[in-house]
């Protein structure tokens, strides 16, 4: 088959953009660089997945002091949505405007949310999304409904909401991906951070591409990474480089698609340098690489010694209380239920004795405080002898302190004596975006506001790298939603063979 539109990654973005042309009849090839992760051993196995990372890449990076660490991505059939937690949340209408922050001020983006509303609500029917509205003041206007209820908290969970409305705050159930019988009947885990061998995760693979690949106009390869884009004097994207079963296969297509990732995006646009493009693809504004974002985030951990947590998932509550700030309060940002935190996890990421891991993990009731990180052109990827290099440069941080120690008396308030809080290893870019940031002027961005390239007019991008804020939500909705924006147009566009 010779294919009209090439996607290159089969993760939130690109699955949803080929969700969106299926339909058209238009032939569509997708280029996964790993493998369908099929049911194991370890599936549900705590240990193995948290403590020694049975299925994280064995790839390196550089850090900003050209240190080698492990990022912790996955490359496989529907990208890293394969172990997300499935929280499917829209970004709040202020997230589209220009925001003051502890840490400095978002422009702003080039749409509004009244622009993306109608993709929003497509992209939660797309992911079956569970979800109720009226219980959170944040929450946009939406032109629909949830497709279904939302995933029911369990007995201690609920009675957790309670505790926290008592203590005058707003809990609301998360819009989550997760069909929880399914999930449940094979095996009594939490899905946050676990691999979806099951079907019961609603993400990438199991919802978009599995629809997607019913249409005979569309394929999916695996086992082909993409190393190069090729563009012509022209300026037109003519071909891609595919390394595949140890040999090198070009392929042309009038119409490219990137969605690999912010921090991959980054890195095979630079990669792809000629002579026409000395300093990569679609970086006439030396933007590509710039303004990468990851969320400042923090586990804590709320403990009673005289009352246990009994609950198996528990990541069905969250708050926006703090999320839009108030006349004396800057904004801080959400905060979510992890996954059930167990023994063999708290004993994987701390250095306590097994005991004590037992003892704090059977009362623990555990939370994800999420704050915004700020656009900063120093804050990059590069590539160093053709190695991945990310030099995060954290903003923002006082903001999320501030979310940390908020968060800690509201639930002593709830009646917690101990409140533990742990950061995220700052070193590991679980909501990477922005280093392809959309906007309307060629000269401080990288594509349009239908994710098109400013410099190449058959290149489209639509990951988490075109996102001009990062918000402090999830970015998983707004990455799906983007790119059936991106599909539309491209529907709509004639492109040259």
């Amino acid at each position: 088959m010779q294919p009209e539109v090439v996607i290159i990654g089969s993760g939130m973005g690109g699955a949803a953009l080929a969700a969106a042309l299926a339909p058209t009849g238009r032939r569509i090839l997708i280029l996964e660089r790993g493998e369908h992760l099929r049911p194991s051993a370890w599936d549900r196995d705590a240990t193995a997945i948290f403590g020694e990372g049975v299925f994280r890449s064995d790839e390196d990076w550089l850090d900003g002091a050209n240190i080698p660490f492990n990022p912790g991505n996955y490359y496989n059939v529907g990208g890293n949505s394969k172990f997300y937690g499935a929280a499917l949340i829209r970004y709040r209408a202020t997230d589209f405007e220009q925001c003051q922050h502890a840490g400095g001020a978002t422009a702003g983006w080039p749409i509004s949310y009244a622009d993306l509303e109608p993709d929003y609500q497509a992209a939660e029917h797309l992911y079956a999304v569970r979800g109720a509205l009226g219980d959170d003041p944040t929450e946009p206007a939406h032109s629909g409904t949830y497709p279904y209820d939302a995933v029911p908290h369990e007995a201690d969970i609920a009675h957790l909401r309670e505790r926290l409305k008592a203590a005058g705050l707003h809990p609301s159930s998360i819009p989550l991906g997760v069909d929880l019988d399914g999930w449940l009947a094979a095996g009594q885990t939490t899905w946050d951070a676990y691999p979806n061998t099951c079907g019961a995760k609603m993400d990438a693979e199991t919802c978009a591409l599995k629809a997607v690949l019913a249409h005979p106009n569309v394929e999916l390869r695996t086992g082909c990474r993409v190393t190069a884009l090729r563009a012509g004097t022209d300026a037109r994207i003519q071909s891609v480089e595919v390394e595949v079963d140890g040999g090198a296969e070009t392929i042309t297509a009038p119409v490219f698609v990137v969605a690999t990732g912010a921090v991959q995006t980054a890195a095979l646009l630079l990669a792809s340098a000629n002579d026409n493009w000395p300093t990569g693809l679609a970086n006439r504004s030396d933007q590509v690489g710039r303004n990468f974002m990851n969320h400042n985030c923090s586990a804590v951990l709320a403990l009673h010694p005289l009352r246990r947590n009994g609950a198996v998932y528990q990541k069905t509550l969250m708050l926006n209380d703090f999320y839009l700030g108030s006349e004396d309060q800057l904004p801080l940002g959400n905060v979510q239920m992890l996954g059930k935190i167990t023994a063999p996890i708290l004993a994987a990421n701390s250095k306590l004795p097994t005991w004590a891991a037992r003892w704090i993990a059977a009362r623990s009731f555990d939370f994800y405080a999420m704050s915004e990180d700020l656009p900063n052109p120093d804050s990059r990827v590069t590539l160093k002898n053709g190695q991945i290099k990310l030099d995060w440069q954290r903003s923002n941080w006082r903001a999320h302190q501030q979310l940390v120690a908020t968060l800690k008396q509201a639930l002593r308030r709830a009646g917690f004596p101990i409140v533990l809080a742990q950061a995220f290893d700052r070193r590991t870019p679980s909501h990477q975006c922005g280093t392809a940031r959309m906007g309307r002027d060629p000269a401080t961005s990288v594509v349009d506001t239908f994710c098109r390239s400013h410099d190449h007019g058959n290149l489209f991008i639509v990951d988490a790298s075109v996102l001009p804020t990062s918000a402090a939500v999830n970015p998983a909705l707004t990455i799906a939603a983007l790119a059936l924006r991106a599909g539309r147009h491209i529907e709509q566009t004639e492109f040259a063979a």
